[in-house]
Protein backbone atom coordinates (compact mmCIF):
# COMPACT_ATOMS: atom_id res chain seq x y z
CA UNK A 1 0.00 0.00 0.00
CA UNK A 2 3.25 2.75 0.51
CA UNK A 3 3.44 1.94 -3.05
CA UNK A 4 -0.36 3.26 -3.44
CA UNK A 5 0.41 5.91 -1.60
CA UNK A 6 3.57 7.29 -3.69
CA UNK A 7 1.21 6.77 -6.63
CA UNK A 8 -1.22 8.92 -5.07
CA UNK A 9 1.14 11.89 -4.31
CA UNK A 10 2.41 11.71 -7.84
CA UNK A 11 -0.82 12.05 -9.02
CA UNK A 12 -1.74 15.15 -6.99
CA UNK A 13 1.66 16.58 -7.88
CA UNK A 14 1.38 16.10 -11.82
CA UNK A 15 -2.08 16.60 -12.47
CA UNK A 16 -3.45 18.89 -10.16
CA UNK A 17 -0.50 20.51 -9.27
CA UNK A 18 -0.04 19.82 -5.34
CA UNK A 19 3.31 22.02 -4.05
CA UNK A 20 5.50 20.37 -1.59
CA UNK A 21 3.71 21.71 1.25
CA UNK A 22 0.51 20.29 0.43
CA UNK A 23 2.42 16.47 -0.37
CA UNK A 24 4.32 16.39 2.68
CA UNK A 25 1.08 17.01 4.56
CA UNK A 26 -0.67 14.27 2.49
CA UNK A 27 2.23 11.90 3.89
CA UNK A 28 2.04 12.90 6.55
CA UNK A 29 -1.60 12.69 7.47
CA UNK A 30 -1.67 8.86 5.36
CA UNK A 31 0.89 7.64 7.87
CA UNK A 32 -0.98 8.95 10.76
CA UNK A 33 -4.11 7.34 9.89
CA UNK A 34 -1.76 3.99 8.88
CA UNK A 35 0.03 3.68 12.34
CA UNK A 36 -3.95 4.45 13.76
CA UNK A 37 -4.98 1.84 11.93
CA UNK A 38 -2.26 -0.92 13.04
CA UNK A 39 -3.44 -0.26 16.34
CA UNK A 40 -6.68 -1.53 15.61
CA UNK A 41 -5.68 -4.47 13.18
CA UNK A 42 -6.24 -2.70 10.24
CA UNK A 43 -4.38 -1.49 7.40
CA UNK A 44 -4.89 1.30 4.88
CA UNK A 45 -6.03 -1.02 2.16
CA UNK A 46 -8.59 -2.53 4.67
CA UNK A 47 -9.89 0.51 6.52
CA UNK A 48 -13.99 0.76 6.32
CA UNK A 49 -15.50 3.77 6.80
CA UNK A 50 -16.32 2.90 10.48
CA UNK A 51 -12.46 3.14 10.91
CA UNK A 52 -12.38 6.31 9.28
CA UNK A 53 -14.95 7.88 11.35
CA UNK A 54 -13.24 6.51 14.50
CA UNK A 55 -9.86 7.89 12.86
CA UNK A 56 -11.54 11.63 12.58
CA UNK A 57 -13.34 11.50 15.57
CA UNK A 58 -9.96 10.59 17.49
CA UNK A 59 -8.35 13.57 16.21
CA UNK A 60 -11.34 15.63 17.40
CA UNK A 61 -10.90 14.80 20.75
CA UNK A 62 -7.23 15.46 21.29
CA UNK A 63 -7.68 18.81 20.09
CA UNK A 64 -6.68 19.39 16.51
CA UNK A 65 -7.65 22.91 14.87
CA UNK A 66 -10.44 22.22 12.69
CA UNK A 67 -8.62 23.53 9.98
CA UNK A 68 -6.19 20.62 9.85
CA UNK A 69 -9.22 17.99 10.74
CA UNK A 70 -11.05 19.12 7.22
CA UNK A 71 -7.78 18.90 5.49
CA UNK A 72 -7.94 15.15 6.28
CA UNK A 73 -10.68 14.80 5.90
CA UNK A 74 -10.37 15.79 1.66
CA UNK A 75 -6.88 14.25 1.98
CA UNK A 76 -8.69 10.52 2.91
CA UNK A 77 -11.38 11.43 0.22
CA UNK A 78 -8.65 12.07 -2.44
CA UNK A 79 -6.57 9.04 -1.70
CA UNK A 80 -9.61 6.41 -1.14
CA UNK A 81 -11.21 8.34 -4.38
CA UNK A 82 -7.65 7.32 -6.29
CA UNK A 83 -7.59 4.03 -4.89
CA UNK A 84 -10.95 3.09 -6.30
CA UNK A 85 -10.27 4.65 -9.44
CA UNK A 86 -7.47 2.69 -10.21
CA UNK A 87 -8.92 -0.40 -9.23
CA UNK A 88 -6.89 -1.31 -5.91
CA UNK A 89 -10.46 -2.04 -4.07
CA UNK A 90 -14.09 -2.24 -4.91
CA UNK A 91 -15.74 0.57 -2.73
CA UNK A 92 -14.60 4.02 -1.60
CA UNK A 93 -14.79 3.83 2.37
CA UNK A 94 -15.42 8.22 2.41
CA UNK A 95 -18.41 8.16 1.11
CA UNK A 96 -20.88 9.60 3.38
CA UNK A 97 -18.26 11.23 5.62
CA UNK A 98 -19.19 14.45 7.29
CA UNK A 99 -16.54 16.94 7.39
CA UNK A 100 -16.37 18.41 11.19
CA UNK A 101 -18.14 21.84 11.41
CA UNK A 102 -15.93 24.80 10.80
CA UNK A 103 -16.52 27.59 13.01
CA UNK A 104 -16.12 31.34 11.44
CA UNK A 105 -13.15 32.42 12.85
CA UNK A 106 -12.03 35.93 11.98
CA UNK A 107 -8.65 36.50 10.99
CA UNK A 108 -5.96 38.53 13.23
CA UNK A 109 -4.41 41.12 11.85
CA UNK A 110 -2.36 44.56 13.46
CA UNK A 111 -2.45 47.96 13.45
CA UNK A 112 -1.52 50.12 10.70
CA UNK A 113 0.68 51.18 13.01
CA UNK A 114 1.96 48.22 14.31
CA UNK A 115 2.82 47.10 10.42
CA UNK A 116 4.72 50.30 9.72
CA UNK A 117 6.72 49.88 13.09
CA UNK A 118 8.30 46.22 11.76
CA UNK A 119 9.14 47.96 8.18
CA UNK A 120 10.71 50.60 10.78
CA UNK A 121 12.59 47.75 13.31
CA UNK A 122 13.60 46.41 9.56
CA UNK A 123 15.47 49.47 8.60
CA UNK A 124 17.04 49.76 11.87
CA UNK A 125 18.53 47.03 11.53
CA UNK A 126 22.51 46.91 10.83
CA UNK A 127 23.86 46.85 6.73
CA UNK A 128 23.11 44.48 3.83
CA UNK A 129 20.81 43.15 6.76
CA UNK A 130 18.00 46.06 6.66
CA UNK A 131 18.06 46.03 3.25
CA UNK A 132 17.14 42.46 3.06
CA UNK A 133 14.59 42.73 5.92
CA UNK A 134 13.11 45.90 4.22
CA UNK A 135 12.75 44.54 0.74
CA UNK A 136 11.12 41.51 2.64
CA UNK A 137 8.23 43.52 5.01
CA UNK A 138 7.74 45.44 1.73
CA UNK A 139 6.76 42.36 -0.18
CA UNK A 140 5.02 40.55 2.80
CA UNK A 141 3.16 43.44 3.75
CA UNK A 142 2.71 45.16 0.83
CA UNK A 143 1.68 42.71 -1.77
CA UNK A 144 0.06 39.90 0.57
CA UNK A 145 2.28 37.20 -0.43
CA UNK A 146 2.33 33.87 1.28
CA UNK A 147 5.94 33.28 2.84
CA UNK A 148 6.13 30.22 0.76
CA UNK A 149 5.65 32.68 -2.17
CA UNK A 150 7.99 35.22 -0.81
CA UNK A 151 10.91 33.25 0.15
CA UNK A 152 11.11 31.62 -3.36
CA UNK A 153 10.32 34.59 -5.70
CA UNK A 154 13.20 34.21 -8.50
CA UNK A 155 14.91 37.49 -9.69
CA UNK A 156 13.10 37.05 -12.58
CA UNK A 157 9.81 38.36 -10.96
CA UNK A 158 11.32 41.84 -9.93
CA UNK A 159 13.97 41.85 -12.76
CA UNK A 160 12.28 44.79 -15.22
CA UNK A 161 11.57 46.92 -12.62
CA UNK A 162 8.09 46.98 -12.87
CA UNK A 163 5.18 48.18 -10.93
CA UNK A 164 3.74 44.68 -11.01
CA UNK A 165 4.77 41.49 -8.93
CA UNK A 166 4.58 38.44 -11.08
CA UNK A 167 3.95 35.77 -8.31
CA UNK A 168 3.71 31.90 -8.64
CA UNK A 169 0.92 30.45 -6.30
CA UNK A 170 -0.69 27.61 -5.09
CA UNK A 171 -1.21 25.03 -7.79
CA UNK A 172 1.11 26.79 -10.03
CA UNK A 173 -1.20 29.08 -10.63
CA UNK A 174 0.57 32.94 -11.80
CA UNK A 175 -0.98 36.09 -10.62
CA UNK A 176 -0.27 39.67 -10.93
CA UNK A 177 0.86 42.39 -8.02
CA UNK A 178 1.26 45.96 -7.80
CA UNK A 179 3.81 46.88 -5.83
CA UNK A 180 3.47 50.13 -4.23
CA UNK A 181 6.35 52.92 -4.66
CA UNK A 182 8.43 52.28 -0.97
CA UNK A 183 8.04 48.40 -2.32
CA UNK A 184 9.35 48.92 -5.38
CA UNK A 185 11.93 51.36 -3.63
CA UNK A 186 12.90 48.77 -1.40
CA UNK A 187 13.09 45.67 -3.64
CA UNK A 188 15.89 48.25 -6.04
CA UNK A 189 17.97 48.62 -3.04
CA UNK A 190 17.95 45.41 -2.42
CA UNK A 191 19.13 44.14 -5.58
CA UNK A 192 21.65 46.36 -5.63
CA UNK A 193 23.57 44.95 -2.23
CA UNK A 194 22.51 41.30 -3.31
CA UNK A 195 24.81 42.14 -6.58
CA UNK A 196 27.50 42.14 -3.95
CA UNK A 197 26.82 39.39 -2.17
CA UNK A 198 26.11 36.74 -4.53
CA UNK A 199 29.81 36.05 -6.45
CA UNK A 200 29.60 35.89 -10.56
CA UNK A 201 30.99 32.97 -9.89
CA UNK A 202 28.37 31.24 -8.03
CA UNK A 203 25.36 33.09 -9.96
CA UNK A 204 21.35 32.42 -8.38
CA UNK A 205 17.98 32.79 -9.63
CA UNK A 206 16.78 33.30 -6.34
CA UNK A 207 15.78 37.02 -5.27
CA UNK A 208 16.41 36.31 -1.62
CA UNK A 209 19.37 33.53 -2.07
CA UNK A 210 21.15 31.45 0.26
CA UNK A 211 23.43 29.20 0.51
CA UNK A 212 20.97 26.38 2.22
CA UNK A 213 19.35 23.15 0.08
CA UNK A 214 17.07 25.62 -1.23
CA UNK A 215 18.77 27.77 -2.95
CA UNK A 216 16.67 30.73 -1.04
CA UNK A 217 15.49 31.86 2.40
CA UNK A 218 13.66 29.17 4.32
CA UNK A 219 10.34 30.12 5.66
CA UNK A 220 11.69 28.82 9.30
CA UNK A 221 14.78 31.45 8.50
CA UNK A 222 11.93 34.15 7.92
CA UNK A 223 10.36 33.14 10.68
CA UNK A 224 13.38 34.04 12.76
CA UNK A 225 13.53 37.38 11.03
CA UNK A 226 10.34 38.08 11.86
CA UNK A 227 10.52 37.94 15.66
CA UNK A 228 13.53 39.54 15.76
CA UNK A 229 11.72 42.76 14.47
CA UNK A 230 8.61 41.82 16.48
CA UNK A 231 11.27 42.65 19.67
CA UNK A 232 12.59 45.86 18.02
CA UNK A 233 9.47 46.99 17.22
CA UNK A 234 7.58 46.11 20.79
CA UNK A 235 4.94 43.87 19.27
CA UNK A 236 4.57 40.89 21.38
CA UNK A 237 6.00 37.46 19.59
CA UNK A 238 2.87 35.54 19.75
CA UNK A 239 0.71 38.06 17.87
CA UNK A 240 3.31 38.68 14.57
CA UNK A 241 3.55 35.97 12.19
CA UNK A 242 3.75 35.87 7.97
CA UNK A 243 0.12 34.97 7.82
CA UNK A 244 -0.71 37.57 10.32
CA UNK A 245 0.94 40.63 8.11
CA UNK A 246 -0.97 39.05 4.66
CA UNK A 247 -4.43 39.17 6.85
CA UNK A 248 -3.37 42.93 7.93
CA UNK A 249 -2.78 43.82 4.28
CA UNK A 250 -5.88 42.65 2.91
CA UNK A 251 -7.97 44.05 5.64
CA UNK A 252 -6.26 47.24 5.60
CA UNK A 253 -6.44 48.03 1.80
CA UNK A 254 -10.38 47.10 2.46
CA UNK A 255 -10.55 49.29 5.10
CA UNK A 256 -9.72 52.26 3.13
CA UNK A 257 -11.91 51.39 0.28
CA UNK A 258 -10.52 49.08 -1.83
CA UNK A 259 -12.96 46.55 -3.81
CA UNK A 260 -12.97 43.28 -2.51
CA UNK A 261 -12.70 41.24 -5.61
CA UNK A 262 -9.18 43.13 -6.30
CA UNK A 263 -8.15 41.75 -3.25
CA UNK A 264 -9.43 38.47 -4.18
CA UNK A 265 -6.87 39.04 -7.13
CA UNK A 266 -4.38 40.01 -5.23
CA UNK A 267 -3.93 37.44 -2.73
CA UNK A 268 -4.54 34.35 -5.31
CA UNK A 269 -7.80 33.13 -4.02
CA UNK A 270 -9.72 30.92 -6.34
CA UNK A 271 -13.35 31.43 -4.21
CA UNK A 272 -14.32 34.94 -3.25
CA UNK A 273 -15.91 33.34 -0.28
CA UNK A 274 -12.37 33.13 1.03
CA UNK A 275 -12.05 36.73 0.98
CA UNK A 276 -15.02 37.62 1.94
CA UNK A 277 -14.10 36.49 5.17
CA UNK A 278 -12.36 40.06 5.53
CA UNK A 279 -15.49 41.52 5.54
CA UNK A 280 -15.93 42.45 9.26
CA UNK A 281 -13.58 45.14 8.60
CA UNK A 282 -15.72 46.73 5.94
CA UNK A 283 -18.80 45.66 8.76
CA UNK A 284 -16.71 47.81 10.97
CA UNK A 285 -16.14 51.10 8.60
CA UNK A 286 -19.72 50.93 7.44
CA UNK A 287 -20.40 51.31 11.20
CA UNK A 288 -18.07 54.08 11.68
CA UNK A 289 -19.00 55.84 9.32
CA UNK A 290 -22.84 55.83 10.86
CA UNK A 291 -21.40 56.80 13.92
CA UNK A 292 -19.31 59.71 12.61
CA UNK A 293 -21.64 61.18 10.02
CA UNK A 294 -25.38 60.00 10.78
CA UNK A 295 -27.15 63.14 11.98
CA UNK A 296 -29.06 61.56 14.90
CA UNK A 297 -25.59 59.44 15.82
CA UNK A 298 -25.36 61.73 19.15
CA UNK A 299 -28.73 60.35 19.84
CA UNK A 300 -27.79 56.47 19.08
CA UNK A 301 -24.53 56.54 20.80
CA UNK A 302 -26.57 57.64 23.76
Amino acid sequence: MSRAVERFLEMMAAERGAVANTLDAYRRDLAFLSGFLAKRGRDLTAAGADDLRAFLAAQARRGMAERTQARRLSCLRQFYGFVFAEGLRTDNPTTGLDAPRRRRVLPKYLSEADALGLIEAAAALPGDDGDMAVALMELLYGAGLRVSELVGLPLAAVARDSGVLMVRGKRAKDRMVPLSDPARDAVRAWIAVRARRVPKSRPSKWLFPSRGRTGHLTRSGFARLLTRLADRAGIARHRVSPHVLRHSFASHLLAHGADLRAVQQMLGHSDIATTEIYTHILDERRQQLVRQHHPLAGLMNG
